[in-house]
């Protein structure tokens, strides 16, 4: 009898804070998630070395690391890039361009690239896997920005979009979940953590998502702003003499829920919330407005919508957060529209994308 070959595959999600690792065995259409390892609270000014030398220590001790075939790396921004790739000097070189624009993810993504490149000094096949390739499918009208339009093709300046593999899981689970095939699928997906996002999802393919040519767009998140009227940055810039880097600064760090109420997280803004805190109760009430207000659009967009879809830790946590978003929406854009909770795994969909890049 032929057993097909096992593969192992090794995925690596770095954070700016954090890193999480699992492998994957794959024998034939058959996977299994075999060892899982994380990380958080990683303070960036100390680096991250001393956790990956853990990681590969804990590898070596699962008898895991001689048996890795490939490795997948998350990367949240890949500028033009179309889809997962081999990862080489060329692709390398756009993570590092786009570090700028993704100051908070790509930098670490790198640094495990160029680490798993000193485990494996004769070679592991790597691969990226894009957050921002998800949205290749966006029509021109929704993600070109009206500036001018030779700035924007110099620049290459267009609505690109992140969290694009916890929604494309999350689309590929909820299609299994209502027993319909993807492509007859229109879904709102909701991805709620640190950082937040929504995606507006028709026959299957993206067509509109709330983060743009960064991960500052969008909906309120933990310490950044989302969408402002982009005439506060030159208010501010004339009145309390900051640079742009610094405003840059404050409205990727010191903004959004952080900045409104001081709460480090989300479990800290419910419990305030739940005191009565004034400033708590603004703060949750601007991100759960926020969110219902790109649910309404979303639905305009789509026209009719099969289900609206909570992901995240935050998004598929505390129910509370998910019935202040939906509670005015239920007689409403929601009426004949299913609400479901997903828990996403970023990295099992990186592990397949691998999987099926290596194989080609």
């Amino acid at each position: 009898m032929f057993l097909p070959k096992k593969k192992h595959i090794l995925v690596l999600n770095v954070g700016s804070t954090s890193i999480k690792s699992r492998v994957f065995s794959f024998s034939g259409r058959k996977e299994k998630e075999i060892f899982t390892w994380s990380k958080n609270d990683i303070d960036p000014k100390n680096g991250h070395q001393k956790y990956f030398g853990e990681l590969l220590s804990d590898l070596k001790k699962n008898n895991l690391f001689e048996k890795i075939n490939a490795v997948g790396h998350r990367v949240v921004h890949g500028g033009m890039i179309k889809g997962s790739s081999l990862i080489d000097e060329k692709i390398e070189k756009i993570i590092k361009e786009n570090e700028k624009l993704a100051p908070l993810h790509n930098p670490y993504n790198l640094e495990g690239i160029r680490t798993i490149k000193s485990w494996w000094p004769k070679g592991v096949k790597q691969v990226a896997v894009f957050d921002t390739s998800f949205y290749k499918t966006i029509p021109s009208f929704a993600s070109t920005y009206p500036i001018p339009l030779e700035l924007s093709k110099k620049y290459q300046i267009k609505k690109l979009g992140f969290h694009g593999i916890s929604h494309q899981y999350v689309a590929n689970v909820t299609a299994r979940l209502l027993k319909k095939p993807l492509f007859k699928l229109n879904l709102i997906t909701i991805h709620l953590g640190g950082g937040g996002s929504i995606t507006a999802i028709r026959n299957g393919k993206a067509v509109d998502t709330s983060m743009g040519f960064t991960p500052l767009e969008g909906l309120v998140m933990g310490t950044r702003s989302g969408d402002i009227d982009p005439g506060i940055i030159f208010f501010l810039a004339r009145k309390i003499k900051k640079s742009l880097s610094e405003i840059e600064k404050i409205l990727e760090h010191e903004s959004g829920i952080f900045g409104l109420c001081q709460a480090k997280n989300m479990l800290e803004l419910i419990e305030k919330y739940q005191k009565k805190d004034p400033a708590a109760i603004l703060a949750f009430d601007v991100f759960t407005y926020r969110i219902k207000k790109y649910i309404g659009a979303y639905y305009a967009i789509l026209g009719k919508c099969d289900a609206l879809v909570f992901t995240g830790t935050v998004g598929a946590g505390r129910s509370l957060t998910r019935r202040k978003i939906t509670r005015t929406l239920k007689n409403g854009v929601l009426k004949n529209t299913k609400v479901l909770v997903v828990k996403t795994n970023e990295e099992k969909m990186i592990a397949e994308e691998t999987d099926r890049i290596v194989k080609n």
